[in-house]
């Protein structure tokens, strides 16, 4: 199972930031709404949300980006890993890991731009999924940066749709992620 959500920029408080976090979490029913609830009582906006499967498939790896003050987060934690269906829930904000994110971006290309937008595409690395008369299809992997910098190039152009997958991570070398 993947899902993300995007939200808007975090908050400028003071404190407040985008936090990565991976946890392990058994893999029934009802363990997502249990763990978001967690993230809802302490006011923490989830940005992005992917689940996929473990080595084991009795269990499941999440990987949260959510915005919010430091203090919160600790408490988050603490009561995440308290949770039955957690096995175990870490901040990864700041670490040394490996981060990804998929885009699809459908921008309008009429006939007229199709060859400028077509050498921008390519001078982007993006790949091209679907090609259609008035529209085009692209994919992109990459940093969060990444992605928001390409998705800023190509905004003055007609973005018709845009779908991010919110980040996946893993924990270099033998280091387990969560």
């Amino acid at each position: 199972m993947s899902n993300a959500v995007m939200a808007q920029s975090p908050k400028k408080a003071t404190g407040y930031r985008k936090h990565t976090i991976s946890l392990l979490v058994a893999n029934r029913p009802g363990v997502l709404i249990r763990i978001s609830l967690v993230f809802a009582r302490r006011g923490y906006n989830l940005d992005s949300l992917v689940v996929s499967p473990s080595n084991d498939e009795a269990f499941s790896m999440m990987n949260i980006v959510a915005s919010g003050d430091e203090k919160t987060l600790d408490q988050i934690l603490k009561q995440l890993n308290k949770l039955i269906d957690v096995v175990h829930a870490t901040d990864r904000t700041g670490e040394d890991i490996l981060q990804r994110e998929l885009a699809l971006i459908k921008v309008a290309c009429p006939q007229e731009q199709r060859s400028e937008l077509l050498q921008l595409v390519h001078a982007l690395k993006c790949d091209t999924v679907d090609l259609t008369e008035d529209s085009i299809i692209l994919q992109m992997t990459g940093s969060s940066e990444r992605l928001d910098s390409v998705i800023n190039v190509l905004e003055s152009y007609d973005v018709l749709e845009l779908i991010r997958t919110g980040k996946v991570l893993m924990a270099r070398g033998n280091q387990q992620t969560a």
